[in-house]
């Protein structure tokens, strides 16, 4: 500017001074300004921010980690203001931090509307990385890097991608970024759009990608299907490496989709005939068809018909006399079996099948060679509350009753006098092949006194012989018979002073009255006052009465005498 002009400004050059006074004072430390470079010394830049005031940049901060900026005389840059003038008369400026200011803002407008930004990884540090975002300095936690852990993170190095900003804290200078929220972002667009163009039904075309015990995963070109290992194959399926290994590729079928989780359901058996179509015609009841164990269980074991047809024996029909035994210890696994198809329902997929069916009914193969009436020998098995288990051929068991162990006396004495291991011959009462039960009887095999008795009846007078004399009364058998009673103490004398069992021993016979004989109750009672009374009514009608002056003494004598007289003639 001349000194003329100095002398006398112009309008023009009034108004060009007042707009650098404004320039000047708009300058102030702390704040982001544009100046012009005029000059580029060695590894530094000269910079002119107005006002006549200049400060020096390092060159170094034009370049960075996706940037590589020429720099020359004449170029307008913005730099930050640290200092409006040091010990030298310089402005203290930073081209780093002017973009750091610049980068915060726009960084913060991207963090509050959840907008992706750019940035670049350029270094590590303990647990994750460094990101630039041209200028700004983000941490990238490790786990935050891929949805997948990923061993060499090289290739991603200095490579401009898409960041998601998870936290930022301007006061401390921090900023989160993640780059597995972007890519879990797109792969879940991906799959949405590869989810709407499959459907339900469809036939498609995979690789599986992975085996785990319930089924495997196939890749459907960027979205997995789970193929589980039921709808594998038709037949029973033990683990999905039997039909699939990892590579593998596949033609399947979708089975179901869910839009909502993306989870897509496939098979493979679906693409192949159902088996079970036509079961019942195949298979009629009553057949008898031979298989293969396949597996065994508590409840039973699972027979191949054919592949993909299994029938299930039930452990109730593997064995006839077998009850509680485990199916494992009957048959085998990879055995063959005869069976026999007990009932087929097509609804359920079900077939029931019976094993002991292929062998004769013990129960009845034991009724036909010992009919009702018939003996066998067999031993004890067993003594319970209710009577004696004898072991039978056939493997069958027949229970002897403690009302049929002896006649006369109480069955709960007599079950005493066996013991496990006796060798007994009984007489087969019954045989009840449905309910699987056969009665037998041992008492019956040395006949029924009642019923050998003969024409014995209430009031008739019998001869006893005493058998044992109790302080209650006597112990008696009737002679010429089989059949024992009990002469209660009152029923031993009409006169009370001879009602003493110790006027008896044993082997004497005595007459006595039966007051009772039951053969359906099997009860027969004896009486010797019964008899005396009778004998006494008996002599005063015959050989006086109590009005002819002779006694009881005479009376009686002479009945006896009479008597006595009868039996010698």
């Amino acid at each position: 500017m001349s000194q003329a002009t100095l002398n006398a400004p112009s309008r023009e050059d009034f108004a060009a001074l007042l707009e650098e006074s404004f320039r000047t004072s708009e300058i102030h430390e702390g704040s982001v300004v544009k100046g012009k470079v005029v000059a580029i010394e060695k590894d530094v830049a000269v910079i002119d921010i107005g006002a006549k005031t200049e400060g020096r940049v390092a060159l170094k901060e034009f370049t960075g980690p996706n940037r590589d900026l020429t720099l020359n005389v004449g170029d307008e840059v913005e730099v930050y203001v640290d200092r409006i003038e040091n010990a030298l008369g310089e402005a203290v400026i930073s081209r780093d931090k002017a973009r750091r200011e610049e980068s915060w803002v726009k960084l913060e407008r991207a963090f509050e509307a959840s907008e992706r930004v750019n940035g670049v990884i350029f270094n590590q540090v303990k647990g994750g990385y460094t990101v630039d975002l041209d200028g700004a300095v983000a941490f990238l936690p490790r786990s935050q890097v891929d949805i997948r852990p990923i061993r060499d993170i090289s290739p991603l190095m200095g490579v401009s991608q898409p960041f998601q900003i998870l936290k930022m804290d301007r006061r401390r200078g921090n900023i989160v970024v993640s780059r597995r929220t972007v890519l879990e972002e797109s792969r879940a667009e991906q799959r949405s759009e590869l989810v709407a163009n499959l459907e339900e039904g469809q036939v498609i075309e995979g690789v599986v990608k992975n085996i785990t015990e319930y089924g495997a995963f196939v890749d459907l070109g960027g979205i997995d299907g789970l193929l589980h290992v039921t709808d594998m194959a038709w037949r029973r399926v033990n683990h999905p490496s039997e039909v699939v290994t990892i590579g593998q590729p596949v033609q399947v079928k979708i089975i179901k989709i869910n839009h909502d989780t993306h989870r897509i359901s496939l098979g493979i058996k679906q693409l192949l005939e159902d088996p079970w179509e036509g079961i019942a015609a195949r298979y009629p009841v009553d057949t008898r068809i031979k298989g293969r164990v396949t597996n065994i269980t508590d409840y039973g074991a699972f027979v191949e018909l054919e592949p993909g047809i299994e029938g299930l024996i039930h452990v109730s029909e593997m064995s006839w006399t077998k009850k509680n035994v485990h199916p494992g210890k009957i048959i085998s696994t990879s055995q063959e079996v005869e069976v026999v198809i007990l009932e087929v329902d097509s609804s359920k997929r079900r077939i029931s099948l019976g094993l002991k069916q292929t062998l004769q009914n013990p129960w009845e193969g034991f009724a036909e060679k010992h009919p009702v009436g018939s003996v066998i020998e067999g031993e004890v098995k067993n003594k319970t509350e209710f009577g004696l288990f004898i072991g039978l051929e056939g493997d069958v068991d027949g229970m002897v009753h403690l009302s049929d162990l002896d006649w006369n006396r109480p069955g709960e004495q007599v079950i005493d006098e066996f013991k496990k291991g006796d060798v007994v011959r009984a007489q087969v009462l019954d045989v009840d092949v449905e309910k699987e039960r056969i009665s037998l009887g041992i008492k019956q095999l040395a006949g029924d006194p009642f019923a050998d008795a003969g024409e014995i009846r209430k009031g008739q007078v019998v001869t006893c012989e005493i058998l044992e004399a109790k302080e209650s009364g006597l112990e008696v058998k009737i002679v010429d018979t089989d059949l024992t009673t009990f002469i209660k103490r009152s029923e031993l004398a009409r006169d009370r002073d001879d009602q003493r069992p110790e006027r008896f021993a044993a082997g004497e016979k005595v007459d006595a009255r039966v007051t009772q004989f039951d053969r359906k109750s099997r009860r027969i009672s004896l009486s010797i006052k019964a008899l005396e009374v009778a004998e006494e009514k008996e002599a005063i009608a015959q050989y006086g009465s109590t009005d002819s002056g002779a006694s009881l003494g005479d009376i009686l004598g002479a009945a006896l005498k009479a008597r006595g007289d009868k039996d010698e003639e």
